[in-house]
């Protein structure tokens, strides 16, 4: 567990990884819906692999955010 903390307070810029991971998993999870989005609204066409790819990378970076934020309490 002190190996995910020191992850998780690395520091990268001004803010700690932590921080950085939960901004990525949010605009991923944007990213996932506005795919299906424009596409049932026909705006654009976008193949349906790219929405489940998007899907498989917020549920990896969130799972990952997650698991550093219980490190910190556990």
């Amino acid at each position: 567990m002190e190996l995910l903390r020191q992850i998780a307070f690395h520091p990268l810029g001004p803010f700690p990884m932590i921080f950085y991971l939960g901004i990525i998993s949010y605009a991923g999870l944007l990213a996932t819906s506005t795919v299906m989005v424009l596409t049932r609204r026909k705006v654009v066409r976008i193949p349906f692999k790219y929405h489940h790819w998007l899907a498989y990378l917020t549920i990896a970076v969130a799972t990952f955010h997650g698991l550093l934020g219980i490190s910190i309490y556990v």
